[in-house]
């Protein structure tokens, strides 16, 4: 089930839209971004999801790379750290991934490469083997190390790995903002429930502006 919810036709109508279905939730708490404590998280942006030969292809992924490109620029002018995951398996290690998806991401794959718009970037790896980032990695105690309290998470693929990642980071007491322009699925469908769930849940909805205008901002400016 594969379709393009995202054009360069309808984007931004699309994103208001899903947008206008979430932020009810952002009325139980004040919009308190606080710079000096957080960090990027982009997910598994590779090419494996994001090249168009791929049989892993998302559709709409290539409309979120501008903003996630705005996002990584926002956080490294102010000196706040940037992390990239990357999924990788090998047989031994896939477990489940193996077998739910009769295909694993071999590290040797060119496929497996951070696609070239974000590979660049001086931002710290986090090589990860399921849906989520903190699972037999240190993710979380690089967060603790940078004293991180809030993260904002962007990637693919929004109701897999980017949910599993928010929700644990969310447990380990970690302050989600999910910028909902910033991540895609392989369908509206998948990405509207994913939505719903976490910004009901454990992340708060935003639009990538606002967290670009926070960072160029006041750090603990409130809505």
């Amino acid at each position: 089930m594969k379709e393009g919810y995202f054009t360069k036709e309808n984007y931004s109508e699309k994103v208001q839209e899903l947008f206008e279905h979430v932020q009810v939730f952002r009325k139980r708490h004040p919009f308190i971004f606080d710079v000096d404590h957080s960090a990027l998280l982009i997910i598994d942006m590779q090419s494996y999801f994001l090249n168009e030969k791929s049989h892993a292809f998302v559709r709409s992924a290539p409309l979120i790379v501008p903003g996630i490109l705005k996002l990584a620029s926002a956080f490294l002018n102010r000196n706040r750290p940037v992390f990239l995951t990357q999924h990788v398996n090998t047989a031994k290690n896939a477990f489940l991934m193996k077998t739910w998806w009769n295909d694993i991401i071999k590290e040797d794959d060119p496929l497996s490469a951070i696609i070239p718009e974000l590979n660049g970037l001086p931002a710290s790896i986090i090589k990860k083997q399921q849906y989520d980032a903190f699972y037999q990695t240190n993710l979380n105690q690089q967060l603790h190390d940078n004293n991180i309290h809030q993260l904002v998470v962007t990637g693919i693929v929004t109701h897999l790995c980017v949910e599993t990642t928010i929700r644990s980071a969310f447990m380990r007491g970690f302050f989600v903002f999910l910028p909902i322009d910033a991540t895609a699925s392989y369908a509206e469908s998948f990405h509207h429930a994913s939505l719903l769930n976490m910004c009901h849940g454990c992340a708060y909805p935003v639009l990538s502006n606002e967290i670009i205008q926070k960072c160029q901002g006041n750090n603990n400016e409130t809505d």
